[in-house]
């Protein structure tokens, strides 16, 4: 289904497909896929719902409503009108307490990049970093830009809980989580920003296409913070 310049669009069992834009990960390929997304909601007759990746869309249809040679050429009809640019979205600022009972990771990950915390500290959020996706629970948010100084391959042996809030990277990505989870994540520091929490408008805070800026904070301002975030309060600020 693919030619120079086009998606190659894969079935994915008999009631899905997906669009790949390409491999990499990569702001121009995300703003594509997000674009997508936006264009064929409520667009496509059949389409029942969409999931996008940093680098496709995940696409279920009802196949008595459309079949999949006619869903995957309307799809690539609506490709050739896409933007090429990234689309710029909000810019959060998060506050982060790195190390300690809030970071158990960041010294053994400094340690192994022959960097001191502070410094690991600053060139983690140094950054101004891109949200490719949500995924695995909801308010997982999945970033780019991570310092490649600083990539530190997964762990061997994953962690059956990890801490709500947790700011962490793994390969060349970083993660904000929202809830308990099991992860092979490193884990650099804590939020009290509550990224996604049922009965607030927004449910989910961070969104594709979004920005996000680290801010280191002390322990001694996580408490009310946390209080502020459990009452339903942001805490993140949108500056853009």
């Amino acid at each position: 289904m693919s030619a120079p310049g086009q998606p190659r669009i894969l079935p994915c069992g008999d009631a899905a497909l997906s669009v790949e834009f390409g491999q990499e990960i990569d702001p121009s390929l995300n703003a594509r896929v997000l674009a997508l997304d936006a264009r064929i909601a409520n667009a496509i007759a059949g389409v029942l719902e969409t999931v996008p990746t940093y680098r496709s869309l995940l696409v279920y249809y009802d196949p008595a409503e459309v079949d999949f040679p006619s869903l995957s050429q309307a799809l690539l009809d609506h490709v050739e009108e896409l933007p090429v640019s990234p689309r710029e979205g909000r810019l959060w600022r998060i506050p982060v307490v790195y190390g300690g009972e809030f970071g158990i990771d960041l010294e053994d990950t400094a340690r192994r990049h022959g960097l001191s915390s502070a410094e690991l500290v600053r060139r983690h959020a140094a950054p101004v970093y891109r949200v490719y996706m949500n995924g695995f629970l909801p308010g997982f948010s999945y970033l780019g830009g991570l310092d490649p100084s600083i990539a530190t391959p997964r762990r061997e042996n994953p962690r059956v809980r990890t801490p709500a809030g947790t700011i962490s990277i793994g390969g060349a990505q970083a993660l904000v989580t929202s809830i308990e989870a099991p992860s092979g994540w490193h884990l650099l520091g804590r939020t009290p920003m509550r990224n996604f929490m049922l009965g607030r408008d927004p449910v989910f805070i961070l969104e594709p296409g979004d920005r996000v800026v680290f801010e280191p904070m002390r322990p001694e301002g996580w408490d009310a913070l946390d209080r502020a975030a459990a009452a339903g309060d942001l805490v993140a600020e949108s500056v853009g």
